[in-house]
């Protein structure tokens, strides 16, 4: 993600903190066991008294030096594990407790950015906390099919809404499954408040989860930042362009709700026909018709959509509507 270079700094000073905090842990811990368990305060002693002491071996060339420590070493680290789980503590209690094991909490890999941090710009150019709240709740394991009907069905496929949902639900975990190897986009349409919105965001939290970057606009906000790209020329709004294009997924929400003119359909057009040609994946949800999409963003846009896109129709009744009747309490007669 291109950030600027104080939006860079404040990433840095983040990982630097998390370190720092990560080694007072290790340090509180360590104190802490020591008094409870004093035989490993005199193994860890011993570990580092036997390193000193075979580098000098080393250095004076005895080559039975190095098979001799690791031996020791073996043995003693061996001790130090039994000794901690047989009181109850992990193994690797003395390890700092990182929020990324990949990186280890550098923000990098091997001179390259982590995942984490790409995610981590993601947040801070799009300030997307409040996606990373809804995802607490919005996910795979709190989706219900509690609200789709037996009863509904599909004249143009004979599936009811409930068989209609399990059906989604299965393509949305494929696309999970098979993100890394296999390019696929998701197209999710029908009526308001039938789950569209919810399954993309189920989506978004596996792939936020196994370290992949996602950015979530509606649609308005989307081409918001197209417009100020265009017209203003900030140095900013270039860089969140470009930012749109080489996330691992974005997230259209709501398309059709915006105000649509020549602008946003030459502008969708291009979203989506560049992010397809670099291969990255791209969801869309709208309470538009096809024909309504075809109509509002020309035959074009709907060709590259309908040929690239897994499109998913969900009909029911409005899920929002049901769980407020729910929430209301029983009058008496």
């Amino acid at each position: 993600m291109a950030l600027s270079n104080t939006q860079y700094n404040a990433l840095l000073r983040r990982y630097e903190a998390k370190q720092l905090e990560n080694q007072h842990i290790v340090m509180e811990r360590i104190k802490s066991v020591y008094q409870e368990l004093p035989r490993l305060l005199e193994i860890d002693n011993t570990i580092s008294s036997l390193s000193v002491a075979q580098a000098k071996k080393l250095i004076d060339g005895d080559n039975n030096a190095l098979p001799e420590l690791r031996r020791q070493l073996h043995q003693l680290i061996r001790e130090k594990k039994q000794l901690l789980t047989s009181h109850g503590y992990p193994e690797h209690y003395f390890d700092p407790p990182y929020g990324c094991p990949d990186c280890k909490d550098t923000g990098y890999i091997g001179g390259q950015k982590c995942h984490c941090f790409q995610q981590a710009a993601i947040d801070l150019i799009y300030t997307q906390s409040n996606i990373r709240q809804i995802l607490n709740t919005e996910n795979f394991q709190n989706f219900s099919y509690d609200y789709y009907s037996r009863e509904q069905t599909n004249p143009a496929t004979g599936l009811s809404s409930l068989d209609t949902a399990k059906h989604a639900v299965r393509e949305c975990l494929d696309f999970v499954k098979t993100f890394d190897t296999e390019f696929k986009n998701l197209f999710f349409y029908g009526d308001t408040g039938i789950g569209k919105t919810y399954l993309s965001n189920c989506v978004a939290k596996e792939l936020l989860d196994s370290g992949h970057s996602a950015i979530y606009f509606t649609a308005s906000s989307l081409f918001h930042i197209f417009e100020k790209n265009v017209f203003d020329r900030e140095r900013d709004a270039g860089r969140d362009y470009q930012n749109i294009f080489q996330c691992d997924l974005l997230i259209i929400d709501d398309l059709g709700t915006e105000l649509s003119n020549t602008f946003t359909v030459s502008q969708l057009f291009l979203c989506l026909n560049e992010r397809i040609l670099r291969r990255k994946s791209t969801i869309i949800s709208t309470n538009l018709t096809l024909r309504q999409l075809a109509d509002t963003y020309s035959e074009r846009t709907f060709s590259r959509i309908s040929s690239n896109y897994t499109m998913i129709k969900l009909f029911g009744d409005d899920i929002r509507i049901q769980k407020k009747l729910k929430r209301q309490p029983c009058k008496d007669s």
